[in-house]
């Protein structure tokens, strides 16, 4: 079955392509041939999966040739995909979880006239995204990679009739294509200094870089990771990415495209571990955005960028464990799994929410949802509590395992790191039960438009719903891997024993603290932050128009003023470059070539004076000629 990878990305492309070529004529049912191609995508990375989960360890790592892509001189790439555990584990999460999310999209989209435009997107992503992940060379992992840009690009802006979708859309494309400089950059000094960028010849490679190139192809990975992973200082587009429809928000910017970074970190171990100060820097990333994250999302009063928020933190996380090295890359995949379930629930319940409330997105408008909405309740209460990383829920057993190898180390590392991570297992806990007390318990902030209370009451007129089974059905099973995943991987050898062939084996470490009171004090700072947000939203009155705030929540809610530092940093000083060149090309450029231009005319209007036509004028101009021939003659004999 190896043999036929290639479908995996053919199948959802080929659908793309014929739902965007036939147009109009695939309205009826073109969404459910965009459900089916990714479910056959599904079917086939599961058939290839249990093929080489049945083999050795030692034979789980398989390079299909497809054709010469590139023979260029010493430059030749082939085409060609790498089937092993981190690739297929990628696949397993994109097609299962992408396929939910078509099927909840069904119902989402359903009254959105370009609904077959929409799916064919979704399709043209599922295939970008396999190609990035499937590909067994950077050349080719940067084609899936620009694949995902552009469909980002497209759904972001779906709507894009609206002025600041559009913007927003082009500030996620525009924003990204300064990390992918970093990953072109890096092709180029691998190709320099390596001969080759394919990930094989790489990892041989790596251990003969010197230091500084080691060093230099690890940071400009890094920043490659930073824009597509949005971590700091690549992080703005995130929040803003949410004027997409819901749904993308939940297969683009929570469960798929968003962990790209971490996959090219992981990927690219061999480099990491060459360059020490590289995984350094990539740690530090890591803990720094995933507490930058963490108070965003504590300050937003819109869901989806509350969620936007959490997921910055949390792949804060999951880069936070990738820099760590050989100890965490594991971890990091354990816990991007994971998070690719729950974190898809909790946006797809959101969008349950915002079905029910008329497309709302402010919290404060919610409340009280509970009794009208018991399918989404229950669904986003198993989310909730994974993503906290209560017992038995999968976060638990994949967040934790990064908090417990922050530890691990020397020096001031694991105390930092260590720290940081918990500190951001408490303040999830607190915006995320934030979240969830706002939106589903305490008083209903909206009055039943059926009701027959006052016209003149301030609340918002509503009439809250659950949603069809054709979008609850989907959030249900997420719900149940949210559940059950993190234990199921954690049986045997678990996760960590299936990518052992990709990320080596490492033996056990013992953290600065034990691990039972590195887990007591886990659980502990979660049953605090849930236990203030429980007091503050649930039991406490929530204002329908929010308080200023304190310094810092203000700043928060403006996202720490990353806006204004790159308008301030890179936006204005390239407008006012792009003034001056623009101002020399007019002056300068254009002035020199309109000066000659005219300067000619001038000349030629001058000369024309000269031909009167009277026979007087020339003659005298001849003897004015002779006269002057002859003083030049004489001068000369002189």
């Amino acid at each position: 079955m190896i043999d036929y990878a290639w479908l995996l990305v053919a199948v959802p492309l080929a659908s793309a392509t014929l739902l965007l070529l036939l147009g109009k004529r695939s309205d009826a049912w073109g969404h459910l041939l965009a459900v089916v191609a990714v479910a056959a995508s599904f079917v086939i990375g599961l058939l290839i999966t249990l093929e080489v989960l049945a083999a050795d360890a030692a034979d789980r790592i398989h390079d299909l040739h497809l054709f010469s892509w590139i023979p260029a001189g010493d430059l030749t790439i082939d085409a060609g995909l790498r089937i092993d555990p981190l690739s297929l584990t990628f696949v397993m999460l994109i097609t299962f979880v992408g396929a939910l999310i078509h099927v909840y999209s069904i119902g989402y989209m359903s009254h959105d006239p370009a609904r077959r435009r929409f799916f064919a997107y979704l399709n043209l992503f599922v295939a970008a995204m396999l190609i990035l992940v499937l590909a067994d060379s950077y050349a080719l992992l940067f084609v899936g990679w620009e694949g995902v840009g552009l469909a980002s690009y497209l759904l972001i802006g779906f709507w894009n009739y609206n002025t600041s979708y559009a913007v927003a859309a082009k500030k996620a494309f525009v924003m990204n294509r300064v990390g992918d400089m970093g990953l072109i950059v890096a092709m180029g000094l691998m190709f320099a200094s390596i001969g080759s960028v394919s990930f094989s010849d790489v990892d041989a490679g790596a251990q003969g870089l010197t230091t500084p190139m080691a060093t230099a192809i690890g940071l400009l990975l890094l920043l490659g990771a930073c824009g597509k992973s949005a971590q700091f200082p690549l992080q703005a587009w995130l929040g803003d990415a949410m004027a997409g429809p819901t749904p993308v928000s939940a297969l683009i910017h929570a469960a798929t495209m968003v962990t790209a970074g971490v996959y090219l970190i992981v990927r690219s171990d061999a480099i990491f571990s060459a360059a020490p100060t590289a995984q350094l820097v990539t740690a530090c990333i890591g803990a720094f955005t995933l507490l930058l994250g963490a108070a965003i999302a504590c300050a937003k009063d819109d869901i989806k960028k509350s969620l936007a928020g959490s997921t910055m933190s949390q792949i804060g996380y999951m880069v936070l464990a990738a820099g760590l090295g050989p100890i965490g890359y594991a971890f990091a995949i354990f816990h991007l799994v994971t998070h690719g379930f729950f974190k898809a629930g909790l946006f797809l319940g959101a969008g349950s929410v915002m079905h029910a409330n008329g497309d709302a997105t402010d919290m404060r408008t919610y409340g009280g949802l509970r009794k009208v909405m018991l399918v989404t309740w229950l669904t986003f209460a198993a989310c909730w509590l994974a993503i906290m990383g209560v017992p038995p829920f999968a976060g638990f057993y994949s967040k934790d395992k990064i908090i417990e190898a922050a530890f691990v180390g020397e020096g001031w590392q694991p105390w930092v790191f260590g720290g940081a991570a918990l500190i951001g297992a408490g303040v999830t806990a607190f915006y995320m039960s934030r979240m969830f007390f706002m939106t589903f318990h305490g008083k209903a902030r909206w009055v039943d438009s059926a009701s027959a209370l006052g016209a003149d009451d301030p609340r918002p007129k509503r009439h809250p719903h659950e949603s069809p089974l054709v979008m609850t059905l989907p959030i249900i099973v997420l719900a149940l891997g949210a559940v059950s995943l993190g234990f199921l991987l954690s049986l045997g050898d678990g996760i960590t024993g299936w990518l052992e062939p990709v990320t080596g084996h490492v033996e056990h470490h013992e953290p600065v603290l034990p691990i039972p009171v590195i887990m007591g004090t886990t659980l502990a700072l979660v049953a605090i932050g849930a236990l203030l947000a429980w007091r503050q939203y649930a039991r406490n009155d929530v204002p329908l128009v929010a308080p200023t705030g304190s310094p810092l929540t203000r700043a928060a809610r403006r996202d720490f003023y990353a806006d204004d530092v790159n308008e301030a940093l890179a936006m204005r000083p390239g407008q006012d470059l792009t003034r001056t060149l623009v101002y020399a090309d007019t002056a300068v450029v254009d002035g020199a070539v309109t000066g000659a231009a005219a300067g000619t005319v001038g000349l030629g209007q001058a000369l024309r004076k000269l031909q009167n036509g009277y026979v007087r004028s020339y003659a005298a101009m001849i003897l004015a000629g002779v006269v002057i021939a002859g003083a030049v003659l004489h001068l000369v004999r002189l």
